[in-house]
């Protein structure tokens, strides 16, 4: 069995997709990674975004139940599922892995929500 090196970042291409319709985003693996860097920074930025909106939702929550909202939780798995679906021929398997990752952030985000519903207090009217 020979040892796998990391592959060269500026080597052409060994491997091709049989399908002819295919067509290659970028001329060599360091653009891709340069692409995908620049990518992870706006996907970043966006889920700090979205945590500052899971931030304020806590404002109008009652109780713990309201801040785990599993009806809620399953309406955005769903709904980031056929956002992913309608990408899917480019990446078979889109749906799962993107439902899978929205999974973990939203635990990730009512799990800091809980505590963060401990730093408020009700408003009486």
């Amino acid at each position: 069995m020979t040892a796998s090196n990391e592959p060269s970042t500026t080597a052409p291409p060994v491997r091709r997709f049989r399908d002819p319709a295919y067509r290659p985003v970028a001329g060599s693996l360091a653009e891709l990674r340069q692409r995908i860097d620049s990518l992870d920074e706006q996907i970043v930025a966006l889920l700090a975004q979205r945590a500052e909106c899971v931030r304020d939702a806590t404002r109008f929550k009652r109780d713990a139940f309201q801040v785990q909202a599993p009806a809620r939780q399953a309406q955005v798995f769903e709904h980031v599922r056929a956002l992913a679906a309608a990408h899917e021929s480019a990446f078979p398997g889109l749906p799962d892995i993107v439902e899978a990752a929205y999974r973990t952030l939203v635990a990730g985000y009512i799990a800091a929500e809980g505590q963060l519903f401990q730093q408020t207090e009700a408003i009486e009217p």
